[in-house]
């Protein structure tokens, strides 16, 4: 059964306006971000936050340990190619803000490579005065002798864009900048960018990302650039790209609509927009002479119904000129999905998930476009792993990138030549393990929610569990966007939870995307309490199998994921003993008015809306507390600097908890966006927090320090969010 209930006394049925949303609510005072007063009292959730975990026993060694996983020289350092380069970013002890660099594939295969260091962001921030994070470049093809660099202020979405000189290295001085914005700039030719960012009033949408698009020339003023494209102010998201594949060289424009919705336009040399007719709801991309579209609904063309989740191919060409002859290269089952594609030169790759478990397949089309496509499987992974594959450079090469990685299975980078008989993966790189997993083991189990749909979940354990329900266990998910969770490998996580004895189990709940568009569709608006209900059956199994009990079971969560583990803290406080909310959304009543928060409403729905927020509410949490109610502990974490989810919804239900006597502690980093952290050392600070008020809540203490293999993770690595 359900266990929500709409908020003390509220009607359903009444209009919402903005200021009411405001004025009836007494802690409205903490959306003002930078406000002295707000900023008071985040200080002194802080320090009382440190004062309960930060002086623990244990706190200072699951820092410490994950800080060396994050700062380790031995993380592989993840590449992709430009020209005859690797450009890889990287941070370590020695480079909090970290370096951007290149170097050669020959260096790249020697266990010591030579790189050159491009932009040093330490150096850069302390020589501007500024917090840099690194946001990423696009380098200029085929010279490779300039590069757009993105960089933003302590690691919020608004970022600003300037011109490297890959020579000189240094900012070309008549080169483009962008002002600091959410948006970017993306390379048409050596003169010549798109445009996409806040050029002042009517730009920008009311979610808060670019409106316009605008083809901008050295030289000239951002202002006075043409216009190539404008939505409408109710639009996601505007922006091109220019498609730089020798002999199908292209230029696209993309109006994202709302989530799920989009439509593409090719662009012609004298501005005429070309519309792809293929339904708003699906996902387009060409290559070379292909089209393909990834549907997320059902769909009728070319004399055949295709279902959600399939994968379709046509000539360009022909599908312009009227032609509706598709080619079906997936289908999906009731137990797969296509996870992701990515092409080599004359390949396309597919990676699917058959129940959560992944499979590579290999689709060549005939020589002449019409004999059909062979499809044949790339070697695998060990069971329950993770494999991704990307394309080493799509425009020359038949490579692929080839990761694989799991739980207890430390990241592998390969390098894989597609279409070659017989041809293995040639290992680049491997990842030491950083704690010794020899006494766990991964299990795939399935649970059944309230309506009888089974719920797959991911047990990672000692192998000589007692099944006596002691076991101190956290429960991680997300569920919503269409975002699958796999296996991967963490040190942090390793290190602080699982080494120590500590249960984790990871939930496949609907709003994710592990079957399909099914699998969140199912979870949407007036069904969000699908995923919710999903991932309580998940914490009942693990009470039924003898892993944990209530008091001993812990959930965690971050953005969408916050809002679920708010959701288990309010709906279902006798399932769980603590509860780990990190940049959450919460106060979905007010949430379509924060910041990004509009474009979200095709998850959620639009609470402005009273027939839409009399199911709204169901899942708000702030306005699901109940003063009389016993809830576990909680902590709640965010980022003075999250641009994205307010930090005024963690805030505000702190606030509330606080103000009921209820058992909360909050903690707010002053960087880090809404990642939470900008730099190694707070990303190790935020992650010990969370694991020690774990370990305090579910076992009393923190355990003494796990035992560690031989090097470091991936790089980044080192969170379970």
């Amino acid at each position: 059964m359900r266990r929500f209930a709409p908020a003390h006394g509220a009607t359903n049925d009444a209009p919402v306006d903005t200021q009411t949303r405001i004025d009836d609510d007494p802690y409205a005072w903490l959306e003002d971000v930078d406000g002295e007063r707000a900023l008071e009292w985040v200080r002194a959730r802080n320090a009382e936050a440190m004062d309960r975990l930060g002086g623990a026993p244990g706190f200072d060694a699951i820092r410490r340990e994950v800080l060396e996983v994050l700062d380790s020289d031995a993380k592989i350092p993840l590449v992709s190619r430009a020209g005859d380069r690797l450009y890889n970013f990287w941070r370590d002890g020695d480079h909090e803000r970290g370096l951007w660099r290149r170097t050669t594939l020959e260096q790249y295969r020697t266990d010591d490579p030579e790189w050159e260091t491009l932009l040093d962001l330490d150096a850069l921030s302390a020589a501007e005065g500024e917090s840099w994070v690194w946001h990423g470049a696009q380098v200029l093809r085929p010279d490779c002798r300039r590069a757009l660099v993105s960089l933003s202020r302590g690691g919020s979405d608004a970022d600003v864009t300037r011109e490297l000189d890959l020579d000189t290295l240094t900012w070309v001085e008549d080169g483009f900048v962008r002002p600091e914005a959410k948006g970017g700039l993306g390379w048409v030719d050596a003169d010549t960018v798109f445009a996409y960012t806040d050029l002042g009033p009517g730009t920008m949408t009311s979610s808060g990302y670019p409106r316009t698009v605008r083809r901008w020339t050295r030289g000239t003023p951002l202002a006075d650039a043409p216009l190539v494209f404008e939505g409408e102010p109710d639009d996601l998201y505007i922006s091109a790209h220019h498609d730089r594949t020798p002999g199908f060289e292209r230029d696209l424009v993309v109006r994202a609509i709302a989530f799920y919705r989009q439509q593409v336009f090719l662009l012609a040399g004298d501005g005429a927009l070309t519309l792809l007719d293929v339904p708003e709801s699906a996902e387009v991309s060409v290559h070379r002479e292909w089209l393909l579209v990834e549907l997320r609904e059902e769909w009728q063309a070319g004399g055949a119904v295709h279902p959600a989740g399939a994968l379709l191919a046509a000539p360009l060409d022909d599908y312009l000129a009227g032609s509706r002859a598709l080619e079906v290269l997936f289908r999906p089952t009731p137990s797969t999905s296509l996870a992701g594609l990515t092409w080599t030169r004359s390949h396309l790759v597919l990676t699917v998930l058959d129940d959560v478990r992944h499979e590579v397949r290999v689709l060549t089309p005939g020589a002449d476009g019409t004999d059909g496509w062979a499809t044949s499987d790339l070697p695998g992974a060990p069971e329950l792993t993770t494999v991704s594959v990307a394309g080493v450079d799509p425009d020359e090469s038949e490579d692929l990138w080839m990761t694989t990685s799991g739980y207890l299975t430390p990241t592998t980078l390969s390098l894989v030549t597609v279409g070659t008989p017989n041809a293995a993966p040639e290992p680049l790189k491997a990842m030491p393990a950083f704690f010794d997993a020899s006494r766990h083991t991964v299990e795939q189990h399935m649970a059944t929610s309230d309506d009888g749909t089974r719920v797959p979940y991911f047990l990672v354990r000692p192998t000589d569990l007692a099944l006596d329900g002691t076991a101190p266990t956290l429960l991680y998910g997300y569920g919503g966007f269409e975002i699958s969770l796999t296996p991967s490998y963490s040190g942090g996580l390793g290190r602080g939870w699982v080494a120590r004895g500590g249960v984790y189990v990871v939930a496949n709940i609907r709003g994710g995307g592990e079957y399909g568009p099914r699998w969140h569709q199912l979870a949407l608006t007036e069904n969000r309490h699908r995923a919710y209900e999903d991932f309580a059956a998940v914490a009942r199994d693990l009470v039924a199998r003898g892993v944990t009990r209530p008091e001993r079971l812990g959930v965690q969560g971050g953005s969408n994921g916050g809002l679920l583990t708010g959701n288990m803290l309010v709906g279902y406080p006798d399932l769980i003993g603590a509860a780990v909310i990190q940049v959450p959304l919460l106060d979905m009543r007010r949430y379509s008015h924060l910041l990004a928060g509009a474009s979200w409403m095709a998850e959620y729905g639009d609470p402005d809306d009273p027939t839409q927020w009399r199911f709204i509410r169901t899942f708000s949490p702030y306005h699901l507390v109940d003063a009389e109610r016993p809830y576990p502990p909680a902590l709640l974490t965010t980022s003075t600097r999250d641009d994205r989810v307010h930090p005024g919804h963690a805030r505000k239900m702190t606030a509330l908890l606080r103000e009921l006597g209820k058992d909360v502690t909050y903690y707010e980093n002053v960087e880090g966006g809404h990642g939470g952290a900008a730099t190694n050392a707070q990303a190790a600070h935020m992650t010990a927090l969370a694991y020690t008020f774990l370990w305090q809540r579910l076992a009393g203490d923190v355990p003494t320090s796990a035992e560690s293999g031989a090097g470091a993770g991936v790089e980044g690595d080192g969170t379970a969010a």
